[in-house]
């Protein structure tokens, strides 16, 4: 072949066409540009997953009433039990003055309502580890915070609670099998507690020298009338006029009991907040159904709200009041507590409120983060090991003197899920927006005419 044929081959228009489109090929993307590619893909697959995962917590049941058992909750006691064992009691002391003693108290009580739950000839887990959570509160660790000077010795707050836990292992055991040194230690905590209200001026005895909280008297109270069902009647008047004397010394500004009451006379000194009235609601009830009624309406109608339409949470102060946050309330976005919201759950639930127990268990589901093992079940990856105990307590929450009560009227919309299913449904999609977007000029650049896009290039 000549040389020129060769040129005017290789130069002719189909060869410049040939060379046009082999110009206009973009070059592929370099290394860095697909990593970067590749990573906002992972990114806004993890995105929507979380955001599907949210979705499915939020619509999945995560209560069943009093005799159901709460789904994950014997993984959550997995993961405390695990946990304890491996120091959590000590740095939850760290965390607030009882931190060590709560983490226990709450371990044994869930299982105690777990064993109510079960036959009789079943609980012998659940007997064996509230036994090993009353003996951790027995321990020196769970007295050291409070003076052995208080009346009863310990203060209110560690022999109410410990009474309580230690009823609920009696109540665990037919009453003819029952340990005859847990009663008598149960009669003998339960005497001293009643000998206190008895001798004292005000309905709220002391937790700490010169500080009393109306909770932990209320947690006492419940304890005896406990004894009173396990046990032959001793307590019915000390009870009655302990609820005589409350019912004179209520928060004005709300009608309920106060937060902190003054030691010697029990008059309040500070006004009723969520996270002290979501653990009153819940014992109340056993001491007196009637008023405990009273006082649970009360208590929804001024400190449940939906903030940003986001679902059912409690407020640490009443509506139209905003206060300071503390170790009790932790931080209080929107005037909202994380933990008196969590504890409300067993509240509702005692109360026979379905509705609020459900919603306010399904928001933590999805605000919560839980993660899931075989075995356990923790939330906030398992970093607040409290939290999670105050979570199973609440989902077990049920009467253990009361009869169950008939349901108050809903005040938690059915269609309270909404908003939040919106707001999901957004955060799934936006990590997506940008791709979609590109996608769409890329088919717009293809459909233009090709004189039309070459004139828009120059221009």
């Amino acid at each position: 072949m000549e040389i020129g044929t060769e040129v005017t081959a290789d130069t002719g228009p189909g060869a410049e066409a040939e060379a046009g489109r082999t110009d206009d090929r973009p070059s592929p993307p370099s290394a860095g540009r697909r990593v970067l590619r590749w990573s906002r893909r992972l990114v806004a697959v993890l995105v929507s997953v979380c955001a599907l995962l949210g979705a499915v917590r939020l619509v999945v049941p995560a209560t069943a009433g009093t005799d159901g058992e709460p789904p994950g909750v014997r993984q959550q006691l997995a993961f405390l039990r695990e946990a304890l064992d491996d120091g959590a009691g000590g740095e939850a002391q760290g965390m607030f003055p009882e931190g060590y003693f709560f983490l226990h108290a709450l371990y044994g009580l869930s299982w105690v309502e777990i064993g109510m739950r079960e036959p009789v000839g079943e609980r012998s887990t659940a007997l064996r580890e509230a036994r090993w959570a009353l003996r951790r509160l027995d321990s020196p660790s769970g007295r050291a915070p409070f003076s052995p000077s208080l009346t009863p010795p310990y203060g209110v707050f560690h022999r109410g609670w410990s009474n309580w836990l230690r009823g609920g292992v009696l109540s665990l055991q037919p009453a003819g099998q029952r340990d005859q040194a847990e009663v008598r230690r149960f009669t003998r905590d339960s005497a001293a507690l009643g000998a206190a209200f008895d001798a004292s001026r005000s309905p709220y005895l002391e937790a700490y020298l010169g500080q009393a909280w109306p909770v932990d008297s209320t947690v006492a109270i419940a304890s005896l009338r406990l004894h009173d069902t396990l046990l032959p009647d001793r307590f019915t008047e000390t009870v009655q006029r302990w609820l005589r004397e409350v019912r004179q010394r209520l928060d004005p500004r709300t009608g309920l009991l106060p937060h902190r009451a003054a030691p010697d006379t029990g008059d309040p000194i500070e006004v009723a907040r969520g996270t002290s009235q979501s653990l009153i609601q819940r014992f109340l009830i056993d001491i007196d159904p009637v008023f405990a009624r009273q006082q649970y309406l009360h208590f929804r109608n001024r400190y449940i709200a939906s903030p940003l339409g986001l679902g059912p949470a409690v407020r640490e102060y009443p509506d139209g009041m905003d206060g300071p946050a503390d170790v009790d309330s932790g931080p209080l976005p929107l005037g909202v507590s994380l933990s008196a919201s969590v504890v409300t759950i067993g509240a509702a639930q005692v109360h026979g409120d379905a509705p609020l127990a459900a919603a306010l268990a399904g928001v933590s589901e999805v605000a919560g983060l839980p993660i899931h093992t075989p075995w356990t079940k923790r939330y906030a990856f398992g970093l607040v090991p409290v939290g999670d105990a105050f979570l199973a307590w609440s989902k077990t929450a049920r009467p253990w003197v009361a009869k169950e009560q008939p349901p108050p009227p809903s005040q938690v919309s059915a269609w309270w899920r909404i908003p939040l299913l919106s707001l999901l449904s957004v955060l799934g999609a936006v990590p997506w927006l940008p791709a979609l977007v590109r996608r769409h000029r890329r088919r717009r650049a293809h459909r233009e005419p090709a004189g039309l896009a070459v004139a828009r290039s120059q221009w």
